[in-house]
C-alpha cells in the first residue's frame, strides 16, 4: 500500500483507494458494452476525489481509450502520465489558457464560433492541427451550440485548416431519473449527425452517455464511445439503478479514528447549539474528524458511523475537527480504535448512497468534498 507524503505520522482520517477495485471495475464495464465502444475515462475534480495521478496511471494500464478533465492543470497532470495519451477538456477554456492546447496536445471542447477562431489561430501558430469535439447542446442549457445551429458550426469547423475534428458528444441532463427527456435529447444529437451526411463518424468520438446515461445507452447508430465517472469507481448513479448488475466495487472508503471516550449522564446536551439532548446515561466516542475532512455538517444528528461492526449514530452537531457518536451499546470501544464512515468494517457496511443521503447530497459531491488533509493510502494490487 502506498501512502501520502506525510505517512510518517499516526492517521487521525484517511481514505483508502483500492486500485485493484478500480482495475476490475473497467473491466466489468468494458465487458458489459459493445465490443466497438470505446472507454471515455472520466477524472476530473482529482478524480472524484480518489487522486487524479494515481487513478489515471491504473486506468492507462487497464486500457482506457480517452480521459476527460475539466481544467487545463488536470490536463497536464494526465499529459505527464502517458505522452501519446488522447485527453479532452470538457470545460471552456480561458483565452490565456489557448495557447496550452497545442503544448500539452489536447482537444478542446468547442461551443461558439468565437472559439473556432481562437483555436485555428492556436494551431496555426503551432503549425499542426489543433484536435477539438464538437458540443451540441440538446437540452442541458451549459456549454454546446444549440442543436438547431450545430450543422453551422460544424462546417466552420471542418473548414478551419488548422483544426482536427475528433469527437461530437452531447450532455444529457437528467439520464437518472427523466428516460424520455433522455431520449428526446438523444433524437436531437442524431438528428444533427443525420443532417451531416459527409462526416466519418467511425473516426470521430461520439459519444453521449455517461455513468447515468449507460441505462438508456444506443448500442445501435453512430454512438462509438461512452464518457464513465461515477461508476468506474464501484459507485451507481442513483439507488435501484440497473447498471447494479455491472456489478462493480466501491474503491474509496473513509475512515477515521476515536480520539476520546468518556461517560455523559442522562440530559447533558452535546455539541454546538445543543442540538441533542441524552435520553440515557452513554458512553460518547468523539472521532477525529470533522467537516474539515469531509464529513459534512448536514449530516449532524442523521449520520451512522462503523465501530467494532456496529452502526453508531452521530450526535449533535459535526464540528470541524471532532464529531461526537454514541457508543454506549458496543463493548470495548477505546482511543486509537478504527471509526468507517463510509465503506466495510467486520461484515457490516456504510454506502456512499447512505453517506449521500444523511448529507441532503449526492455522491459526486460526498467524493469531492472529502479534503486535502485527507491522507488517500493506495492498494495497488492485481496489475501493478
Amino acid at each position: 500500500m502506498s501512502t501520502a507524503p506525510n505517512s510518517r505520522l499516526p492517521l487521525r482520517c484517511w481514505a483508502e483507494i483500492d486500485l485493484a477495485a478500480l482495475e476490475r471495475n473497467l473491466r466489468l464495464i468494458r465487458a458489459s458494452l459493445p465490443a466497438h465502444i470505446r472507454y471515455v475515462a472520466v477524472v476530473k475534480a482529482d478524480a472524484y476525489g480518489h487522486g487524479l495521478p494515481q487513478t489515471a496511471a491504473r486506468l492507462m494500464h487497464s486500457g482506457a481509450d480517452l480521459f476527460a478533465v475539466a481544467t487545463l492543470s488536470e490536463a497536464a497532470t494526465v499529459r505527464e502520465l502517458g505522452p501519446g495519451w488522447p485527453i479532452l477538456l470538457l470545460s471552456p477554456l480561458l483565452p490565456e489558457e489557448d495557447r496550452y492546447l497545442a503544448e500539452y496536445d489536447l482537444a478542446a471542447t468547442v461551443s461558439t464560433a468565437e472559439e473556432v477562431v481562437r483555436f485555428e489561430a492556436v494551431g496555426r501558430a503551432a503549425g499542426r492541427p489543433v484536435a477539438v469535439h464538437l458540443k451540441i447542446d440538446t437540452g442541458m442549457g451549459r456549454l454546446g451550440v444549440w442543436h438547431d445551429s450545430a450543422s453551422e458550426l460544424l462546417e466552420q469547423i471542418l473548414a478551419a485548416p488548422h483544426l482536427r475534428l475528433a469527437g461530437v458528444f452531447t450532455h444529457f441532463a437528467s439520464p437518472d431519473d427523466d428516460a424520455a427527456f433522455t431520449m428526446e435529447q438523444r433524437g436531437r444529437f442524431l438528428a444533427v449527425l443525420r443532417r451531416c451526411p459527409h462526416l466519418d463518424l467511425a473516426a470521430l468520438f461520439v459519444h453521449a452517455d455517461n455513468s447515468a446515461g449507460l441505462e438508456s445507452i444506443a448500442t445501435a447508430g453512430p454512438f462509438n464511445a461512452v464518457r464513465v465517472g461515477l461508476l468506474q469507481f464501484g459507485v451507481l448513479p442513483r439507488p435501484g439503478s440497473l447498471l447494479a448488475a455491472v456489478r462493480t466495487e466501491p474503491v474509496l472508503s473513509f475512515r477515521t479514528r476515536v480520539g476520546l471516550v468518556k461517560r455523559l449522564p442522562a440530559g447533558a446536551s452535546v455539541s454546538y447549539g445543543r442540538t441533542h439532548t441524552l435520553p440515557r446515561d452513554s458512553s460518547v466516542a468523539v472521532l477525529t474528524a470533522g467537516y474539515g475532512d469531509g464529513l459534512p455538517r448536514a449530516a449532524s444528528n442523521r449520520a451512522q458511523v462503523l465501530v467494532h461492526g456496529r452502526r453508531c449514530p452521530v450526535l449533535g452537531r459535526v464540528t470541524m475537527d471532532q464529531t461526537v457518536i454514541d457508543v454506549t451499546d458496543v463493548p470495548g470501544v477505546a482511543v486509537g480504535d478504527e471509526a468507517v464512515l463510509v465503506g466495510r468494517q467486520r461484515g457490516a457496511e456504510i454506502t456512499l448512497a447512505e453517506f449521500s443521503r444523511w448529507a441532503d447530497t449526492i455522491p459526486w459531491e460526498s467524493l469531492c468534498s472529502i479534503t486535502k488533509r485527507v491522507p488517500r493510502l493506495y492498494r495497488a494490487a492485481l496489475g501493478s
